[in-house]
């Protein structure tokens, strides 16, 4: 069974109509494709005839509120479509809470940029203190060696 739309579920992360992903990506929820089906395995009549399981799909190249930036990230990292898929719960509704925050997940991983390193030099008590351990620890093996007629 196919559902198109989307319906803001009162979770955190949603905010009148949209996601937001982190500080600086807010994607609209009319964006994301849902989809429920059965959800299989044990479950008597209830898992039979309730489409509980729940799949939220990202069509990233066809956003409108992705930033040029972010989208291309998003592309090279997760590739044309974003999908999170939630089966926990016996509640379509609990899953698909699940499933949206799943996604978000996903997406601000895959946004997150790590900052460049910056070089450093070794401070001079750094390296003095480096330099000390090595001492002992040399010391320390030259005292287990068995004694020799030089010594």
């Amino acid at each position: 069974m196919a559902e198109s739309g989307a319906r803001d579920t009162g979770d955190s992360t949603t905010e009148r109509g949209v996601l937001r992903v982190n500080a600086t990506c807010v994607i609209r929820l009319d964006e994301l494709e849902w989809r429920t089906t059965g959800s299989g395995g044990p479950g008597g009549q209830h898992a039979n005839t309730s489409d509980t399981r729940v799949e939220v799909r990202f069509p990233i190249a066809e956003s409108s509120s992705l930033a040029p930036r972010q989208k291309q990230r998003l592309l090279e990292r997760l590739g044309p479509v974003a999908r999170a898929t939630a089966a926990d719960s016996r509640s379509q509704a609990r899953n698909r809470e699940l499933a949206l925050e799943r996604l978000r997940s996903r997406l601000e991983v895959a946004l997150h940029v790590d900052p460049p390193r910056r070089s450093t030099k070794p401070s001079k008590s750094a390296k003095e203190a480096r330099l000390d351990a090595k001492r002992r620890h040399s010391a320390r093996k030259h005292d287990r060696r068995r004694p020799t007629s030089d010594d």
